[in-house]
């Protein structure tokens, strides 16, 4: 009896690689005549180079060739001006790749690299993101059920009138991506093709990029990416380096890697831009929202067209008849921001949700009741039903498990003199997306299947996940399914981001291995000599409009101490339920979402890009000067899910768990410590520094 693989907690099929070091990664990929490169960036902030001199690193011995605007080789198309490396003498910001080394080893090119003098004539730039200072603008729509901006309503007038106002502004800083494996390229030609194995979240669009970059068909590039050591969205769309390894391959005629240093990942691997963000509450005196503000005010550079849209989840959250939200951009000489885990959701729900609690303390309503009373089964944005909302089982059954009810007492009896101690929750959604992808499935008619996608496992255990699907699909059980993923040899698929990855794979997989159980019913059950193979697209279904608002929500609680007399702020636990559809493999999805909830605790206690405003760079460009969460800091983390499933997101009724961990995470965490101290901080990190400038009451003397 074939036994389900959905539901069942299974190992990682990778997992023994990965600890034992078999598992290669792109930069540990090594071939035959293999040259190293290394980049020279940029000394100023905005301007023009005049000369390069490239004469003495020449002249050093195993020096291939030295890169930069007037010999290397010309782009065809266009993808982006962050793309078009080395095309033109203009500098936009301080890091920009304006020569590069090619070299017989890594550690010649490096040494000669710092031997390339470069002559600029430089500009003013702008560098500080302030709502006081001029050139805002609206953001592009975001697809045409996207809009940059929402009204209805009329939201002064409600707010003029509400019994109940809050407004107050949140802030949020740069934050970086520092996936544990550094973004690298090696590149190649054959016979006008071009091969490269790069740490990409997406083959199949790298590769066309890259084609049109190029000016060669698709066909003619290979992406290979058969382990990727995280990404956060840092590795979603290709960056200069991969460029840049094509054209040294291309000029040199022999193969090319390029590792970015852990220094220039905050330059070239983007950021999450930092946010501004005002809200405007108005409600009963019992806490039912009247009318909800939300504007949010981001930087972009002078080359991209990112926008974090951080107001976007407001649309969404919680019921209203009057609500507006808004954003504004800026244009500045810094780095291109780009996604990172939680694109618009963790800064913005990050704002909404300290502004619901402080809401709750001005109307004296448990913070969980008044979310409660708040909670619709229409999506206030679009009017349309949800597909599944769970957030009132999650409030409910993480306040059960959390002893929510005994916070008071717990703030009485656990505050010792030495140390204040609080509690505090809050809210979080992810909007589900399904991207159109391609699969196959074949047998060899001896019992064992393979499936094979251009999907690319990022750590998520997506190998393992596909498999499970795929093995249920096909009526078998998961022994007897290979699954085949990270190259875009294979059929199309999406990128692996926006919490899609399973649902988007998953459900061309399904229909590849129908396809395939349909074809092997047409041959009256005998697979012929050769085995027997079908395939899938899911373009068709997925233009299908859609019925139904398709989110996964949860509620994440934490408890806080702070040392009364040095103000720190520990976090010894937390827990997050979460409404995530039917869970695929309990084991992976309690990786995601505990990692996410690490990350979120990082946000909210360490982390923080801080830029030169003189000289244009970020002084938290490595991990001695910006702070991420280690173990010693990660609290006991229990993650649960409600039980529900929703085939209206995808055909396993599963929904997407990468991201919403990280969401509501460092808002719980706020709320806790102005639960413990009396103290509202409206900006990340909650330093010792900003604790001691409050001067919080109850602490210290």
């Amino acid at each position: 009896m074939t036994r389900a693989s959905i539901g069942a907690p299974l190992p990682r099929r990778e997992a023994r690689e990965k600890v034992t070091g078999g598992a290669r990664y792109a930069g540990d990929v090594a071939l035959p005549h293999l040259a190293y490169v290394a980049v020279v960036p940029a000394e100023i902030t905005h301007g023009r180079v005049t000369a390069v001199h490239p004469e003495e690193a020449l002249a050093h011995r195993g020096v291939l060739a030295v890169l930069h605007g007037a010999n290397c080789p010309r782009l065809y198309g266009t993808a982006g001006a962050d793309l078009a490396v080395l095309q033109s003498p203009s500098i936009v910001h301080r890091g920009q790749f304006v020569a590069a080394v090619v070299a017989e080893s890594p550690q010649i090119a490096r040494e000669a690299a710092r031997m390339v003098r470069v002559d600029y004539a430089a500009g003013s730039h702008r560098l500080s993101l302030d709502t006081a200072c001029d050139g805002f603008h609206r953001p592009p729509d975001h697809g045409p059920f996207f809009p940059t901006d929402c009204s209805h309503g009329d939201v002064e007038s409600a707010l003029s009138h509400a019994p109940v106002r809050i407004e107050a502004t949140y802030t949020t800083p740069p934050f970086h991506h520092h996936a544990l494996e550094p973004h690298a390229t090696v590149a190649y030609w054959h016979d006008g093709a071009l091969t490269v194995h790069d740490t990409t979240q997406g083959p199949s669009g790298t590769r066309d990029i890259l084609a049109r970059l190029f000016g060669i068909r698709p066909d003619q590039v290979r992406v290979i990416a058969r382990h990727v050591g995280g990404g956060f969205g840092s590795k979603a769309a290709p960056r200069a380096h991969l460029v840049l390894a094509a054209l040294a391959a291309l000029a040199v005629g022999r193969p090319v890697k390029t590792v970015l240093t852990r220094e220039q990942l905050s330059v070239i691997a983007g950021h999450r831009t930092p946010t501004i963000q005002r809200i405007r509450l108005g409600a009963e005196a019992d806490g039912r929202l009247l009318a909800v503000s939300h504007v949010s005010f981001e930087q972009t550079s002078l080359t991209s067209d990112h926008c974090e849209y951080s107001a976007a989840p407001t649309r969404t959250m919680y019921a209203a008849p009057n609500r507006e939200t808004r954003h504004w951009r800026v244009r500045l000489n810094v780095p291109s921001p780009t996604w990172m885990r939680a694109p618009g959701e963790c800064p913005g729900m990050f704002a909404l949700e300290s502004a619901m609690d402080e809401l709750a303390v001005a109307c004296s309503v448990d913070p969980v009741e008044l979310r409660l009373r708040n909670d619709t089964a229409n999506d206030p944005h679009s009017g349309r039903p949800f597909s599944t909302r769970n957030l009132a089982a999650c409030l409910r059954l993480g306040a059960e498990r959390f002893g929510w009810a005994e916070r008071d007492r717990l703030r009485t009896e656990g505050s010792d003199g030495r140390r204040l101690v609080g509690m505090g929750v809050a809210a979080s959604t992810i909007p589900q997306y399904r991207f159109p992808s391609r699969a196959s499935a074949r047998t060899d008619g001896l019992g064992h299947y393979t499936v094979r996608i251009a999907a690319v496992d990022i750590g998520t255990g997506a190998r393992t996940v596909l498999a499970q699907i795929a093995a249920d699909s096909l009526h078998v059980d998961v022994d007897h399914v290979t699954v085949e993923v990270g190259d875009s040899a294979y059929p199309s698929a999406s990128w692996a981001g926006r919490s899609s990855g399973t649902t988007s794979w998953g459900t061309a997989v399904v229909r590849a291995c129908e396809a395939l159980r349909t074809a092997i019913g047409r041959c009256g059950g005998r697979v012929p000599e050769g085995g027997l193979e079908a395939g899938a697209d899911t373009l068709d279904e997925l233009a299908t409009p859609r019925s139904h608002s398709q989110h996964a929500f949860g509620a994440q609680f934490a408890e806080v101490t702070v040392d009364t007399s040095t103000r720190e702020i520990r976090v010894p636990r937390m827990l997050g339920v979460f409404a995530v559809g039917r869970v695929i493999n309990p084991v992976t999805v309690r990786s995601q979402l505990v990692g996410g909830i690490v990350m979120g605790l990082s946000m909210a206690l360490c982390e923080e890009g801080v830029i030169d405003q003189t000289y244009g760079h970020f002084h938290t460009r490595d991990l001695a000067a910006y702070h991420v969460a280690t173990f010693a800091d990660a609290p006991e983390i229990e993650a649960v899910c409600v039980n529900e499933e929703d085939f209206h997101t995808s055909p396993m009724g599963s929904k997407g768990v990468g991201e919403i961990g990280i969401v509501g995470t460092a808002a719980a965490i706020a709320n806790a410590v102005h639960h413990a101290t009396g103290h509202r901080i409206r900006s990340l990190p909650l330093s010792v520094r900003r604790l001691m400038d409050a001067e919080a009451p109850g602490i210290g003397t």
